[in-house]
Protein backbone atom coordinates (compact mmCIF):
# COMPACT_ATOMS: atom_id res chain seq x y z
CA UNK A 1 0.00 0.00 0.00
CA UNK A 2 2.90 2.62 0.94
CA UNK A 3 4.37 1.81 -2.89
CA UNK A 4 0.71 2.22 -4.04
CA UNK A 5 0.28 5.49 -2.49
CA UNK A 6 4.21 6.63 -3.61
CA UNK A 7 4.71 8.39 -6.81
CA UNK A 8 7.01 10.98 -8.43
CA UNK A 9 8.04 13.09 -6.05
CA UNK A 10 5.81 12.00 -3.19
CA UNK A 11 6.40 9.16 -0.47
CA UNK A 12 3.75 8.16 1.71
CA UNK A 13 6.16 7.36 4.70
CA UNK A 14 3.89 9.82 7.43
CA UNK A 15 0.89 9.21 8.96
CA UNK A 16 -0.42 12.14 7.26
CA UNK A 17 -0.24 10.72 3.63
CA UNK A 18 -3.10 8.17 4.53
CA UNK A 19 -5.75 10.69 6.04
CA UNK A 20 -8.69 10.69 3.61
CA UNK A 21 -7.85 7.37 1.47
CA UNK A 22 -10.96 6.31 1.85
CA UNK A 23 -12.38 9.65 -0.50
CA UNK A 24 -9.63 8.44 -2.57
CA UNK A 25 -9.90 5.12 -2.90
CA UNK A 26 -12.91 3.16 -0.88
CA UNK A 27 -11.25 -0.20 -2.37
CA UNK A 28 -7.66 0.52 -1.18
CA UNK A 29 -9.06 1.92 2.38
CA UNK A 30 -10.72 -1.34 2.77
CA UNK A 31 -7.99 -3.38 2.07
CA UNK A 32 -5.74 -0.94 4.13
CA UNK A 33 -8.53 -1.26 6.92
CA UNK A 34 -8.00 -5.25 6.68
CA UNK A 35 -4.43 -5.79 6.68
CA UNK A 36 -4.42 -3.54 9.90
CA UNK A 37 -7.07 -5.15 11.34
CA UNK A 38 -5.80 -8.92 11.26
CA UNK A 39 -2.31 -7.03 12.30
CA UNK A 40 -4.39 -5.46 15.36
CA UNK A 41 -5.91 -9.22 15.63
CA UNK A 42 -9.74 -8.23 15.14
CA UNK A 43 -11.99 -11.32 14.46
CA UNK A 44 -12.26 -12.65 11.35
CA UNK A 45 -8.90 -12.33 10.41
CA UNK A 46 -6.06 -14.58 9.91
CA UNK A 47 -4.37 -12.10 12.73
CA UNK A 48 -7.02 -12.63 14.98
CA UNK A 49 -6.63 -16.89 15.00
CA UNK A 50 -2.22 -16.15 14.77
CA UNK A 51 -2.45 -14.64 17.85
CA UNK A 52 -4.67 -16.80 19.41
CA UNK A 53 -2.89 -19.81 18.38
CA UNK A 54 -0.02 -18.33 20.02
CA UNK A 55 -1.68 -17.43 23.58
CA UNK A 56 -3.18 -20.95 23.17
CA UNK A 57 0.66 -21.89 23.23
CA UNK A 58 1.91 -19.75 25.75
CA UNK A 59 -0.93 -20.88 28.32
CA UNK A 60 -0.46 -25.10 27.55
CA UNK A 61 3.15 -24.11 28.46
CA UNK A 62 2.05 -22.73 31.72
CA UNK A 63 3.54 -19.51 30.76
CA UNK A 64 0.42 -17.45 31.83
CA UNK A 65 2.53 -14.12 32.95
CA UNK A 66 3.71 -14.25 28.99
CA UNK A 67 0.45 -14.65 27.88
CA UNK A 68 -0.44 -11.43 29.88
CA UNK A 69 2.34 -9.62 28.97
CA UNK A 70 1.44 -10.49 25.13
CA UNK A 71 -1.50 -9.42 25.40
CA UNK A 72 -0.90 -5.86 26.82
CA UNK A 73 1.54 -5.52 23.62
CA UNK A 74 -0.68 -6.63 21.44
CA UNK A 75 -3.23 -3.59 22.88
CA UNK A 76 -0.54 -1.30 22.71
CA UNK A 77 -0.41 -2.31 19.06
CA UNK A 78 -4.07 -2.15 18.04
CA UNK A 79 -4.10 1.23 19.08
CA UNK A 80 -1.50 2.31 16.49
CA UNK A 81 -2.76 0.07 13.84
CA UNK A 82 -6.70 1.29 14.57
CA UNK A 83 -5.44 5.07 14.72
CA UNK A 84 -4.05 4.40 10.87
CA UNK A 85 -7.87 2.99 10.35
CA UNK A 86 -8.96 6.20 11.78
CA UNK A 87 -7.10 8.38 9.73
CA UNK A 88 -8.45 6.74 6.38
CA UNK A 89 -11.70 7.00 7.10
CA UNK A 90 -12.29 10.27 9.36
CA UNK A 91 -9.61 12.43 8.37
CA UNK A 92 -9.68 14.69 5.60
CA UNK A 93 -7.14 14.08 2.63
CA UNK A 94 -4.24 15.67 2.78
CA UNK A 95 -4.05 14.58 -0.99
CA UNK A 96 -6.26 14.62 -3.51
CA UNK A 97 -4.68 13.27 -6.17
CA UNK A 98 -6.66 10.13 -7.28
CA UNK A 99 -4.81 6.72 -7.01
CA UNK A 100 -5.04 4.64 -10.12
CA UNK A 101 -2.76 1.26 -9.72
CA UNK A 102 -2.61 -0.84 -12.75
CA UNK A 103 -4.92 -4.10 -13.09
CA UNK A 104 -2.04 -6.20 -11.76
CA UNK A 105 -1.38 -4.51 -8.80
CA UNK A 106 -5.29 -4.60 -8.07
CA UNK A 107 -5.59 -7.97 -8.53
CA UNK A 108 -2.41 -9.25 -6.23
CA UNK A 109 -3.42 -6.76 -3.17
CA UNK A 110 -7.06 -7.37 -3.46
CA UNK A 111 -5.87 -11.27 -3.36
CA UNK A 112 -3.57 -10.78 -0.72
CA UNK A 113 -6.44 -9.02 0.85
CA UNK A 114 -9.06 -11.73 0.98
CA UNK A 115 -6.88 -14.00 1.74
CA UNK A 116 -6.52 -12.46 5.16
CA UNK A 117 -10.19 -12.86 5.55
CA UNK A 118 -10.56 -16.11 3.95
CA UNK A 119 -7.78 -17.47 6.13
CA UNK A 120 -9.53 -15.76 9.31
CA UNK A 121 -12.76 -17.10 8.64
CA UNK A 122 -11.37 -21.06 7.57
CA UNK A 123 -8.05 -21.29 9.00
CA UNK A 124 -7.80 -25.25 9.03
CA UNK A 125 -6.09 -25.64 5.44
CA UNK A 126 -3.91 -22.98 6.77
CA UNK A 127 -2.88 -24.85 9.73
CA UNK A 128 -2.76 -27.94 8.26
CA UNK A 129 -0.02 -26.67 5.64
CA UNK A 130 1.89 -25.57 8.73
CA UNK A 131 1.68 -28.52 10.14
CA UNK A 132 2.55 -30.74 7.15
CA UNK A 133 5.80 -28.45 6.52
CA UNK A 134 6.84 -29.02 10.11
CA UNK A 135 6.49 -32.60 9.76
CA UNK A 136 8.63 -32.79 6.48
CA UNK A 137 11.39 -31.00 8.20
CA UNK A 138 11.94 -32.58 11.42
Amino acid sequence: MILLLSRGGFEAENLDDFKGLNQRSPWHAFLMLLLMFSMAGVPPTVGFYAKLAVLQAIISAGLVWLAVVAVLFSLIGAYYYLRLVKLMYFDAPADTAPIAPRGDVRLVMSANCLAVLLFGILPEPLMALCLYSIQVSL
